[in-house]
């Protein structure tokens, strides 16, 4: 029998769940106007570095995070616990909201972000941390390979896309910078631990 999923991923997950219906019943355009996370101008609200990670453009865009926030937060949380995978989570959010809005204001970019994506990069690299052996199957190609390895190739290819303008309509340096939210966690607690 499968164990439970722990309590902060589980609420994550509803919660997010749980946005997305709202998002279909009451209006997505409305949700997003008032939520998304906008280039500073007018649209910009200070809360839009949270509430974005709750919205998603679509059942698929959901589905493809969720079950990733299952599938790595799930064991994270068990190591971590759950104020810590919280923290980690968060921490991830508002690095990618700076590196998001930080793109946009360079290039002067005009669309909203939204999905949970720079969370899960944050998760996807403590994972990696913790788990660096630990062996990641792909759906496609369905390669097996350690966990380091997959973060590495994974950060590389959004580097790669989001430096080039490739897959417009994805915020790569969100993902980017969720990656360096939980990179800069973990050695927070690196630090934490050897003065402990």
């Amino acid at each position: 029998m499968a164990a439970p999923t722990p309590p902060v991923t589980r609420a994550l997950l509803i919660a997010n769940i749980g946005a997305f219906a709202v998002q279909q019943l009451y209006g997505g355009d409305r949700m997003v106007e008032a939520y998304a996370l906008w280039p500073l101008g007018p649209l910009f609200h200070p809360w839009q570095v949270v509430s974005y990670a709750f919205l998603h453009g679509s059942l698929l865009h959901l589905a493809f995070n969720m079950f990733a926030l299952w599938m790595f937060g799930t064991e994270l949380e068990r190591v971590l616990r759950g104020r810590r995978f919280l923290e980690l989570y968060f921490a991830s959010v508002l690095t990618a909201a700076a590196a998001q809005l930080a793109v946009t204001w360079l290039t002067h970019g005009q669309h909203p972000t939204v999905g949970a994506s720079g969370g899960l990069f944050g998760v996807l690299l403590g994972f990696a941390l913790l788990f660096p052996d630990r062996r990641i199957t792909l759906l496609f190609p369905p390669i097996p390979m350690p966990a380091w390895l997959f973060v590495t190739i994974y950060g590389a290819i959004e580097l790669y896309l989001g430096v080039t303008g490739s897959a417009s309509g994805v915020a790569h340096f969100a993902h980017l910078g969720g990656m360096l939210g939980g990179y800069l966690v973990f050695a927070y607690w690196r630090r934490q631990y050897r003065r402990g």
